[in-house]
């Protein structure tokens, strides 16, 4: 049997933001209408690294696929995808993974802005200056007319590469900050993809119509987000419910104070579809939280499959 091998390089050189908008998009109307399986990251480690396992199927897509990486204090992290055939069970495609994570959150947010934040945001804050934070703010500028970003981020060398990079990147101006709340005031959309684990954003900057995309912790003991954000958010939408009980350490504090419940928390592709609306009027806070999940990841990998194949990319090894 013969599988295709994407490189790192041969996926970064494919995949676009729009093309990973629509796949994203396409994935979650497919768990939206209850079309498709995504089974939520599964952990285990040894005293020196963590293996982390996630895996989708969409019938309708014709595929399905896991995604697998590990971390480590001692190396760089590694991102395998599998993709297969979902009627033969064929194993289709082997790509490296790490541009594909970053560009398919960013579009699940950008996918979410689009649907839950106001038309008319021009205004957009982020917290981060990573790989994340970039993809996060480009999918952002595809689905809205953003007029200035401010950007923070605790190095002041950092924050500035970012304001540089992006500012080109999307066509917009871009200005680092050294103050957190710079990067909330009157802005209509705010980004927060850092790795820290105490809240960086408070609810009490946040003004009124603002949508919130909190990207940065996927684990239980990480919280970006404040107990007064939770208070004022009039919506609150996540990728996977499923995911969100095992990963949002965001929601820890507020559910245990009350001032969140799950039965609060909707899906984002029930949004996609219609069932829960994105945002019910202008002067609402809404938040989306963005775990990743592997149907976002499934979804995009067999545009890039496809892709690979209409423009003979890649290399076909025996299997």
């Amino acid at each position: 049997m013969s599988v295709l091998l994407l490189t790192e390089e041969e996926v970064q050189r494919l995949l676009t933001m729009d093309m990973a908008l629509e796949a994203v998009e396409q994935g979650l109307r497919k768990m939206g209408l209850d079309e498709a399986q995504n089974v939520p990251r599964a952990r285990v480690q040894t005293d020196h690294s963590m293996m982390h396992t996630m895996a989708a199927a969409a019938k309708s897509l014709g595929v399905m696929g896991v995604k697998t990486y590990v971390t480590s204090r001692k190396g760089p992290t590694r991102f395998q995808l599998s993709l297969y055939d979902g009627k033969t069970g064929a194993l289709l495609c082997l790509m490296q993974a790490d541009y594909l994570g970053q560009m398919r959150t960013g579009a699940a947010s950008g996918v979410a802005t689009n649907l839950m934040a106001r038309p008319d945001a021009t205004e957009v804050g982020v917290y981060g200056s990573g790989k994340q934070a970039r993809t996060q703010l480009e999918a952002v500028c595809r689905v809205r007319r953003v007029r200035q970003v401010h950007v923070f981020s605790p190095s002041e060398e950092r924050r500035r590469q970012f304001a540089e990079e992006m500012s080109a990147k999307c066509q917009t101006e871009v200005e680092p900050t050294a103050r957190p709340e710079r990067a909330t005031e009157n802005k209509d959309i705010i980004i927060t993809a850092t790795t820290s684990r105490e809240p960086v954003l408070y609810g009490h900057w946040l003004a009124q119509g603002t949508h919130v995309n909190a990207v940065g912790s996927n684990y239980i003991t990480k919280a970006e987000l404040d107990v007064e954000v939770f208070r004022r958010c009039a919506n609150v939408v996540v990728d996977s419910k499923e995911q969100a009980r095992l990963e949002a350490g965001d929601f820890q504090q507020p559910l245990e104070e009350g001032v969140l419940h799950w039965t609060d928390v909707h899906e984002l592709g029930q949004v996609v579809v219609g069932r829960y609306p994105g945002r019910k009027q202008a002067q609402d806070i809404t938040l989306f939280k963005s775990l990743g999940i592997a149907e976002e990841d499934v979804a995009v990998a067999a545009k890039v499959y496809a892709l690979a194949q209409a423009q003979n990319v890649g290399r076909m090894i025996d299997w």
